[in-house]
C-alpha cells in the first residue's frame, strides 16, 4: 500500500511538473506594481491576454510572446487626462506623442467648448478660422467626431463632455440674451443626445463669450438633463478672480439644483489679490464632500494658465461672434471705452489682463497669420514697445491683425498654491492643452509647456524631489479617482478583466522638460505603455500603434442593436 501511495505521490508530481506553463500574450516581470488604488505598492508581473489584464502576481512559470523585464520600475495604470485640448492635435497627429511620453492613455475633452453637436454655422466658423492645422469637417454630432478620430487612427483612448457652450452657440449663436423656451427646450434635447451617444457629462467654461451670456437657470436646466444620465457637471468657474469663491458657490447651486455631481476644471485663485481665497475653496469643498456632497477639483501644475487675449477683454466687445469682435474693435470711441474697462478693476468679467499683474506677464504663444509668428514668445509689454503703443492697444492690434484670439499664457497663480492643492486628496490632473509632437505643424506655435510636461511634472518634481505626496499617491490622483469620478467602468486599475492600459517607467529619471520659451520638448523616464493591450511606446520610442477607442459615459445607449 506504502508503495502504491509513493508511487502515485510521484507520478501526480511527474505530471504537474511536465504540465506546460501558462500562456499570455504579455508578461510585464519584476515590476514594483501601483495598482492605481493608493495602496503601498508590491513586487511582481503583470500578463495581458488580448486587450485585458489576465492576471497579477507571481509569474515565473508563465510563458509570455512578448515579455518586459521591469526591474526597478513601476507598473501602473494609464493616465487619465481629465482636461484635454487634443481635440486637433490628434486629427493632425493621432500618435499623441506629448502626452503618452507622460503616460497618458485617455485624453477627455469638453471643457465648456465641444467638438459636437456642430451645425453649418459653426462648422463653415471652424474652416475659415484654421491656422496650422487643417483639417476637414466630416461629423455633426460629438460621438460622430470620436468615431472619426478613432476611425483615422489614435494612440490614446478619447471621451468627452458636452460643451455647454457650443449647445447655445447651435441655437444661440453669438446672441447675449436668454434662451426662450422652445430654444432652451431644443438645447436640451441637444444635451440628451449627446448623453445617449456616450458623453461623460456637461461641461462649462463661463469666462468667455457666448458661455459668459449665460445665467445660472440656463445652467441648471441643461445640467438636469446629464443628470438623468448618470453625468457630471465640470465647469471653468464664472471667475477664478475677484469672485473666486462666489462662483463656487454657483458651481454648487447648480450642482444641488440639478442633482448632479460637480467638478472644478483647473481650480485656481488667479491673481495675486486673490491668491489667499485658495484655503477658502478648498474648505469649502471639504465641507462639502464631508457632508456627502459629490465634487471634486483637477489642475495643472504650473503657475501661468493659456487661454487667448479675448480673456483680456470684457465679453460686450465680443458679442456676435469674431467679425463683429475685430469690427469693434476698429472704432476710436469703444477702443477708449475698452481701453478704460481693461485697466479699470472689476467683478463684473473676468479680466486676465489685469490678473497678470502687468503686461509683462502677458506671453504671446501663438498666432495664426504668418506674418505675426515673428512674435511668438514675446511678451505683451515687448510688442506694444515694438510698435510704441500701449498694452491695451497692442492687444487689440494683436486681435485685429491676427483675426483671431491669439494664444496667450498669462502668469497668475502661486507656487506656494500649487503645492497646496497637489496635497489635496480630491485633486486630479488635466494638461488644459493639446498633446503635439515636436515636429512638423507643431512647431509652429509654441504650446504652454504643460502640453509636454503636466504629468511628468507631477512625479518628477513634485512627487521625487520635493516628496509633497508618495507617489502611490500621485498615481491614484491620475488613475482610478478620475476614473470613478466620471464613471469609467474597467479602467484607472491594474485588476484581473480590467483593459489594459499599462505603464512602466523610472521613478528615478521621470521629469519634464519642456519651457515657457522652449515647449517643444519631449518628458523623460517613460519605458512602455500599452493601450487596450497593444503596445505604443517601447523604451520611450512610439511604436506606430493606434489603438484608441471611444470611451462613453454612463447614459451611452447603443441604438444599433
Amino acid at each position: 500500500m506504502k508503495y502504491i501511495l509513493v508511487c502515485s505521490v510521484f507520478f501526480m508530481l511527474f505530471n504537474w511538473g511536465c504540465q506546460s506553463p501558462e500562456q499570455f500574450d504579455v508578461i510585464i516581470r519584476n515590476g514594483h506594481i501601483h495598482d492605481g488604488s493608493g495602496e503601498a505598492p508590491y513586487y511582481g508581473d503583470v500578463a495581458i491576454n488580448a486587450d485585458t489584464i489576465a492576471a497579477i502576481g507571481n509569474l515565473n512559470r508563465a510563458k509570455g510572446k512578448l515579455e518586459i523585464d521591469a526591474s526597478g520600475k513601476v507598473i501602473a495604470p494609464g493616465f487619465i487626462n481629465v482636461l484635454s485640448w487634443a481635440t486637433r492635435s490628434l486629427i493632425e497627429d493621432g500618435r499623441s506623442l506629448s502626452d503618452i511620453l507622460q503616460g497618458v492613455t485617455l485624453e477627455v475633452f469638453g471643457e465648456g467648448w465641444s467638438y459636437g453637436p456642430w451645425n453649418d454655422e459653426i462648422k463653415q466658423e471652424i474652416l475659415e478660422g484654421q491656422g496650422d492645422i487643417r483639417f476637414d469637417i466630416k461629423w455633426t454630432t460629438l460621438d460622430e467626431y470620436l468615431q472619426f478620430l478613432v476611425n483615422k487612427g489614435i494612440t490614446p483612448n478619447v471621451a468627452s463632455f458636452v460643451g455647454a457652450t457650443t449647445v447655445r452657440q447651435v441655437v444661440l449663436g453669438y446672441e447675449d440674451r436668454a434662451p426662450n423656451q422652445e430654444e432652451l427646450e431644443q438645447m436640451k434635447q441637444l444635451v440628451q443626445n449627446a448623453m445617449e451617444d456616450g458623453a461623460l457629462g456637461l461641461g462649462t467654461s463661463l469666462i468667455y463669450a457666448p458661455a459668459f451670456y449665460a445665467d445660472t437657470e440656463e445652467l441648471i436646466e441643461l445640467a438636469k438633463v446629464a443628470s438623468g444620465y448618470g453625468g457630471r457637471y465640470i465647469s471653468h468657474l464664472r471667475s477664478e478672480g475677484n469672485s473666486f469663491l462666489e462662483a463656487l458657490e454657483e458651481l454648487v447651486h447648480i450642482s444641488r439644483e440639478a442633482n448632479i455631481s460637480a467638478e472644478v476644471y483647473h481650480m485656481k485663485a488667479a491673481g495675486k489679490e486673490n491668491w489667499h481665497k485658495l484655503d477658502s475653496a478648498i474648505q469649502l469643498i471639504e465641507d462639502l464632500r464631508s457632508s456627502g456632497f459629490d465634487i471634486s477639483a483637477n489642475m495643472y501644475t504650473y503657475t501661468a494658465g493659456a487661454t487667448g487675449l479675448d480673456a483680456a477683454m470684457p465679453p460686450w466687445v465680443q458679442e456676435g461672434g469674431l467679425d463683429q469682435w475685430v469690427k469693434r474693435l476698429k472704432d476710436p470711441d469703444i477702443r477708449r471705452r475698452l481701453r478704460l474697462e481693461m485697466t479699470t478693476p472689476s467683478s463684473e468679467w473676468e479680466n486676465l489682463y489685469l490678473a497678470a499683474g502687468s503686461a509683462e506677464n502677458i506671453l504671446l504663444i501663438g498666432f495664426k497669420t504668418d506674418s505675426l509668428k515673428k512674435y511668438t514668445g514675446k511678451t505683451l509689454a515687448e510688442v506694444a514697445d515694438l510698435w510704441d503703443k500701449t498694452p491695451e492697444e497692442a492687444a487689440m492690434d494683436l486681435v485685429i491683425k491676427d483675426h483671431n484670439r491669439v494664444s496667450t499664457a498669462y502668469f497668475l497663480m502661486s507656487e506656494e498654491n500649487i503645492r497646496k492643492k497637489i496635497q489635496v486628496p480630491w485633486m486630479s490632473f488635466g494638461s488644459d492643452e493639446a498633446s503635439p509632437a515636436p515636429q512638423g505643424n507643431f512647431l509652429k506655435s509654441n504650446p504652454h509647456p504643460r502640453a509636454y510636461g503636466n504629468f511628468a511634472r507631477l512625479l518628477g518634481k513634485y512627487v521625487r524631489e520635493e516628496q509633497l505626496i508618495p507617489l502611490q499617491e500621485a498615481i491614484r490622483k491620475c488613475t482610478s479617482q478620475p476614473a470613478e469620478n466620471l464613471k469609467i467602468k474597467n479602467r484607472g486599475r491594474l485588476v484581473i478583466g480590467y483593459f489594459a492600459d499599462i505603464l512602466v517607467f523610472d521613478p528615478q529619471t521621470i521629469g519634464d522638460k519642456a519651457t515657457y520659451a522652449q515647449p517643444h520638448q519631449l518628458a523623460v523616464g517613460m519605458d512602455q505603455v500599452f493601450v487596450n493591450g497593444l503596445q505604443v511606446l517601447n523604451n520611450g520610442v512610439h511604436t506606430g500603434v493606434t489603438p484608441g477607442r471611444v470611451i462613453r459615459g454612463p447614459g451611452y445607449q447603443d441604438f444599433s442593436k
